[in-house]
């Protein structure tokens, strides 16, 4: 916790000094405090704290030559001073500078040199912005697109280089389209796809090589599917299988001719 710090120190590493601070008068209103609330402190907490409290200051720190006091007086600035900052060499500042203007300002981010920029951006945009960014080169990018968009974009990240993205997809993707990643080459895409296939439709996996894909089948399969099951060369598969069998079986000599 920076508060609990017993330094003053600026971003330079150099001692603070309050004698010839530009906002020494502010001490006297309460504005400012040495390890508290301090613009010149290398701390962010303590620049937050300084800009929160003089907000009216923020505009005339968008230039300084640390990026984190640049970054804190984004969020407290003028929004009509902000457009220049997404040109800013710091990531960080151009995110603070991005999450409070016009979508049609930040746009071109969805190309920013820095991955953490565009997935951010990812959560301002509406779906149809979003198009573009379904080729992004960083496979996390995509990964957060997946999670966020509905069926239609969800329908071209079927077939993306990136199993945990294809996993997203297996997982939320209209049921009709379950099918067609049946035959995904990662296993744990498969996976997810059996936990979603309705019991009926469960048979096409039987024969999957991945023996948690069989024992998903085995669990939840059709009952007239069980049997080929109950020899499959994974005992555990085969225990389920069989387990189910004796169910069934039990209930047959249970009912009544």
């Amino acid at each position: 916790m920076s508060d609990a710090i017993d330094e003053a120190r600026d971003w330079l590493g150099n001692e603070i000094d309050c004698g010839p601070c530009a906002h020494n008068a502010l001490q006297a209103h309460g504005h400012c405090h040495l390890k508290h609330a301090c613009v010149n402190d290398r701390y962010a907490r303590r620049i937050d704290r300084f800009f929160d409290w003089n907000r009216a200051l923020a505009d005339s720190y968008l230039a300084h030559p640390h990026f984190e006091v640049r970054a804190i007086a984004a969020k407290h600035a003028s929004v009509f001073r902000l457009p220049p900052l997404l040109d800013d060499p710091e990531e960080t500042v151009r995110w603070n500078a991005a999450r409070r203007l016009p979508k049609r300002l930040i746009l071109r981010l969805r190309t920013d040199p820095h991955r953490e920029v565009r997935i951010r951006i990812v959560t301002l945009l509406d779906e149809a912005e979003l198009v573009p960014m379904l080729a992004d080169p960083d496979y996390y990018v995509r990964l957060v697109i997946a999670r966020r968009v509905g069926p239609a974009l969800l329908a071209r990240l079927v077939d993306d280089a990136e199993a945990e993205v294809r996993r997203v997809v297996a997982q939320r993707i209209q049921a009709e389209w379950l099918f067609r990643m049946a035959s995904d080459p990662e296993p744990t895409v498969r996976l997810d796809v059996a936990r979603r296939l309705a019991p009926d439709l469960l048979a096409r996996l039987r024969h999957d090589p991945d023996w948690r894909v069989r024992h998903e089948v085995a669990s939840r399969v059709a009952e007239q599917q069980i049997l080929e099951l109950a020899d499959d060369r994974d005992a555990m598969v085969r225990e389920v299988a069989r387990s189910r069998l004796a169910g069934v079986q039990m209930r047959a000599r249970g009912a009544p001719l």
